[in-house]
């Protein structure tokens, strides 16, 4: 049900809009002491997007955490994107989720409290996995999420840094997320690109984790806070490559070009650039384009670093089953200076 409570009212910042910069997290991070486990196959130190632990010889455990403010004012609709984007993490690298705890701050007497998680609950098990438990706590301004551990092969699993020259970068969802949500917040992004917006929010990365594991994908992230270029910079740095983005091959959504040209940006995109652009050759591309590839996405798609000859029959596969497909950019050898290249 929904109710006359703004939930987007109650929140400073929006989604993963939220996040702190990944500057930000690299330093508060620096320093602190890594215990080693021979079963730790990913930590935190990698900065990936879940933790992976052998079991065995055929079964790793995936784990990762994600909330956030709210991103739309209805309860259900917020449920869904939080639980979509959590559970993206495990797509990321490969894994199938397989449980779940809900993670909860709201404000005492809050409506629609059991209607987000509602929509998480529902997302959850679409996407075959369970609810087993969570915490929740009082707090002036509501967020929500999940802890989610899921399942993938020792051997199969698949990281950020892990991208070869040579290999064709996927998206699979359009950008312009975080400038078009922030345009809703001053009550210009009309309802038809904002329903768009909120409907890919909550399709979940199943479809193009199932596909992508079936190819000789060399590396995967999911693109959420730290906008197209924070995360692309991060697989660059991760597999020691140079990533050459074709800016052209970009798909955005309805409307977010305009309002980038207007300067209606999210704070987070200002963070973003901030982190990467030491790394960006930005070329002659327009400003208002650099500005949606650093632009926060919430829920967004998965980009991946795919074999040259598979790359057409994977993006072939994946056209019909995603929100949007692009072939966006190519690996290539990183041969010094900065590690993104925009053409």
């Amino acid at each position: 049900m929904e109710s006359d409570v703004k939930l987007t009212k109650l929140a400073k910042c929006a989604g993963c809009g939220a996040k702190v910069g990944a500057g930000v997290l690299a330093q508060l991070l620096d320093g602190l002491q890594v215990h080693r486990d021979p079963n730790l196959l990913v930590g935190f130190d990698k900065s990936d997007d879940a933790s992976v632990y052998r079991i065995s010889d055929d079964l790793a455990l995936v784990q990762t955490v994600d909330f956030f403010p709210p991103i739309a004012d209805d309860p259900y609709l917020f449920g869904q994107i939080a639980a979509a984007n959590a559970l993206s993490d495990i797509y990321a690298m490969g894994g199938v989720p397989k449980l779940c705890l809900n993670i909860m701050a709201v404000p005492q007497d809050l409506p629609g409290v059991r209607d987000i998680l509602r929509g998480g609950y529902d997302k959850v098990y679409e996407a075959g996995a369970l609810i087993t438990g969570g915490h929740s706590i009082l707090d002036s301004e509501p967020k929500y999420g999940l802890a989610v551990t899921g399942f993938v092969h020792p051997d199969r699993f698949l990281t950020n840094s892990g991208a070869l020259p040579g290999d064709v970068l996927l998206l699979t969802k359009p950008l312009g997320a975080g400038v078009l949500t922030t345009a809703a917040k001053a009550g210009l992004a009309s309802e038809g690109s904002l329903n768009l917006a909120y409907h890919n929010m909550t399709v979940l990365n199943k479809n193009a984790r199932d596909l992508m594991v079936r190819y000789r994908v060399h590396a995967c992230t999911d693109v959420t806070g730290f906008g197209f270029l924070g995360h692309g910079l991060e697989m660059a740095q991760g597999s020691g490559v140079a990533l050459a983005v074709e800016t052209g091959a970009f798909q955005f959504l309805p409307e977010a070009f305009g309002f980038a040209e207007m300067g209606i940006l999210p704070e987070g995109m200002y963070r973003n650039r901030e982190f990467a652009e030491q790394d960006v050759d930005p070329g002659q591309i327009p400003l208002a384009l650099q500005d949606l590839l650093y632009d926060p996405q919430t829920s967004g798609g998965l980009l991946m670093a795919v074999h040259p000859d598979d790359a057409d029959a994977l993006f072939n596969e994946l056209a019909p089953l995603v929100p949007c497909a692009q072939k966006v950019g190519a690996v290539r050898k990183h041969q010094g200076g900065k590690r993104i290249l925009l053409l």
